[in-house]
């Protein structure tokens, strides 16, 4: 069984950084494009960014493009996020998904629905 865990969360000044990680075990890693989603309270749960199984198909969030980065390291088992330029709004739970796609696509996605395994979420907090 495909389990996800993620870390890295915590409490930073807005304008400071933070790289979450998402740490991949029991399947085949590169079977997977990795996303990211957040939930902030009373908000339903949003695309953060997400990253094809190759590393080289990535894609972002119009309100993150700029600031946030996606990565993987397939010899890890890891996803990463690098947050820079933290805003208030970028507080929320951050959850780390797995979309399982067949074959050799480059493809990645968006779509919540998309995401099959999902981690149980790291706090960032942005204080202003």
């Amino acid at each position: 069984q495909v389990q996800l865990v993620e870390s890295g969360g915590g409490l930073v000044q807005a304008g400071g950084s933070l790289r979450l990680s998402c740490l991949f075990s029991g399947g085949t890693f590169t079977s997977y494009a990795m996303g990211w989603f957040r939930q902030a309270p009373g908000k339903e749960r949003e695309f953060v960014a997400a990253v094809s199984w190759t590393g080289e198909n990535v894609d972002l969030a119009d309100s993150v493009e700029g600031r946030f980065t996606i990565s993987r390291d397939n010899a890890k088992n890891t996803v990463y996020l690098q947050m820079n330029s933290l805003k208030d709004e970028d507080s929320a739970v951050y959850y780390c998904a797995a979309d399982y796609i067949p074959g050799t696509s480059d493809y990645v996605g968006d779509i919540f629905d998309e995401y099959i395994y999902w981690g149980q979420g790291t706090q960032v907090t942005v204080s202003s």
